[in-house]
């Protein structure tokens, strides 16, 4: 699966979800885990890890198995490794304290 249809695919999962402020980032040449991270916001702990669930059943229903998933039994951040692309479910305080978008902020690199 080419990236461009691996982000449309979790950016859809995550939209079924009523998932707020989906970002993506592209953080290719500045990681050397992923080319891609996004990351979207739920409004309550079972919502952040519902939303993380519908992209790994898209992903599988689409043929890819997720490397791996990390953090749905406590529901504040959960994250997806889809290979190219990790996604990041938060909840918004977690957003706001880890701030993922202005670490990987191309911006930082100058």
């Amino acid at each position: 699966m080419q990236d461009d249809q691996l982000i449309a695919l979790v950016q859809d999962a995550l939209d079924n979800m009523k998932a707020k402020e989906i970002v993506v980032l592209d953080v290719r040449g500045r990681s050397s885990v992923t080319d891609y991270m996004i990351v979207a916001s739920g409004t309550s702990k079972r919502q952040v890890s519902s939303a993380a669930q519908e992209v790994v059943e898209k992903a599988k229903a689409s043929g890819l198995q997720p490397m791996g998933v990390e953090g749905e039994q406590v529901g504040d951040w959960v994250l997806v490794d889809l290979g190219s692309v990790i996604v990041h479910v938060m909840m918004p305080d977690a957003r706001s304290f880890y701030d993922i978008e202005r670490l990987w902020s191309p911006e930082l690199d100058a």
